[in-house]
């Protein structure tokens, strides 16, 4: 086989569709996010300003957050010296599995390097490890809920996006001795849209099922401590599970899972992907403690953020920019065509120094592709202003259809 001519003919055959990724190459700039420079191939340099990261609250900038790891730097060196299990836990996991157990209101925690291994390696293991589990896992589910579950080769069920209803006549199919688990996402990524956490859970436990909620996109957005939108609806307590990520809202790296203590400490002795793993370096652990100490005790960001979304979505609506109605801080502006959708993200940072990544397929179906635009308490109003009429002027040059309110 000619397995260079294999990959560079798969590789045209994705620029060809508009669905080949190219990655901006930036350095973000402390005290001025979400500012960033950007490194041209051609050896120039231009500041963008960044519209579509998912450190929602600008916490990978905070001082408080910076501080922490200097110190645990100072402290500990850089590396955590290989996995726990080789070279012993740091004190900084220790105080940061703390940190999330309370968050979460649950007996214990156990961190991972990514929300993605987190998924992987707690879904794959319970479900491999219980006999007889059926897993029901929500038809949009994250890839890395997704590998798990496969990884597990139990018995699996998809129902329908934020169905309680069609959940219930899966589960009401299977035999009714065999344990459940029920698999879903608080807030959806792409969409935006939030779970109805506690139909899902009604019917979960009419069957006796565990309940698995990934709050990735929510922790530290949403609640009185920012514990996700099951603490801002009261359900923490209904969930069997709560796993969510340090590398988004709380601004640094990582993932976890929250649950009783015997069900962390059960992950934690036989998943492969928590033994044989290096360890977060005592750094991220004790930026990731010191960021979600201070969004538990702080609204402010929250607050400032909230406003943000709400400017942003008024001005695309007042240019008729079709962009998603959901309940979140995400903000998908729909293009519907993959060519489009890459040709405007182009002119936006080459143009008016505005990165937005497009969204293309296979992240999101043929014919939905977007611009996923993430508002922070940091973009100021002429920030919006720029991006919105530059929006503006790019939907008359494509001739896309606008929404008329």
């Amino acid at each position: 086989m000619q397995f260079e001519r294999f990959f560079q003919s798969n590789l045209e055959g994705l620029r060809e569709a508009g669905n080949y990724r190219v990655f901006a190459d930036l350095a973000r700039q402390r005290g001025q996010f979400p500012s960033a420079t950007r490194y041209r191939e051609d050896g120039t340099e231009q500041d963008v300003t960044v519209w579509c990261s998912n450190d929602y609250l600008g916490m990978g900038q905070n001082k408080i957050v910076v501080d922490a790891m200097k110190d645990a730097i100072d402290r500990c060196g850089a590396g955590a010296g290989g996995t726990r299990n080789i070279s012993g836990t740091n004190h900084y996991h220790v105080l940061l599995e703390r940190e999330l157990a309370d968050l979460h209101g649950k007996e214990a925690a156990l961190i991972f390097t990514s929300g993605y291994v987190s998924n992987w390696a707690a879904l794959g293991t319970l479900l491999a490890k219980i006999p007889g589990i059926i897993v029901y896992s929500d038809a949009l589910n994250h890839a890395s809920m997704i590998e798990g579950i496969r990884h597990s080769k139990c018995e699996r069920r998809i129902f329908k996006h934020n169905d309680p209803e069609h959940l219930r006549e899966l589960m009401a199919a299977d035999d009714p001795s065999a344990p459940k688990l029920v698999a879903f996402e608080s807030v959806y990524s792409m969409d935006g849209d939030i779970a109805p956490i506690e139909a899902i859970c009604d019917v979960a436990d009419a069957f006796g099922a565990m309940t698995y909620l990934d709050e990735v996109h929510a922790v530290g957005m949403y609640g009185p401590r920012g514990g996700g939108v099951a603490e801002r609806e009261g359900l923490m307590d209904r969930l069997t599970v709560i796993e969510g990520t340090l590398g988004k809202a709380f601004g640094v790296m990582g993932g976890y899972i929250t649950g009783s203590a015997a069900l962390c400490d059960f992950v934690r002795s036989f998943a492969s992907g928590f033994i044989f793993t290096t360890a977060l370096p005592p750094a991220l652990a004790a930026g990731a403690a010191a960021s979600i100490k201070h969004l538990k005790a702080s609204e402010l960001e929250r607050r400032r953020h909230k406003d943000a979304v709400a400017k942003v979505r008024a001005m695309l609506d007042r240019h008729g920019i079709p962009h998603m109605d959901n309940p979140s801080h995400i903000v998908p502006v729909m293009v519907g065509n993959a060519a489009k959708c890459k040709w405007i993200s182009d002119v936006l940072i080459d143009n008016y120094g505005i990165y937005v990544q497009p969204i293309n397929y296979p992240t999101v179906p043929v014919g939905t592709e977007r611009l996923r635009i993430t508002p922070t308490p940091l973009h100021t109003d002429g920030d919006i202003a720029k991006l919105t009429q530059a929006l503006n002027d790019l939907w008359s040059q494509c001739a896309l259809a606008r929404h008329v309110a």
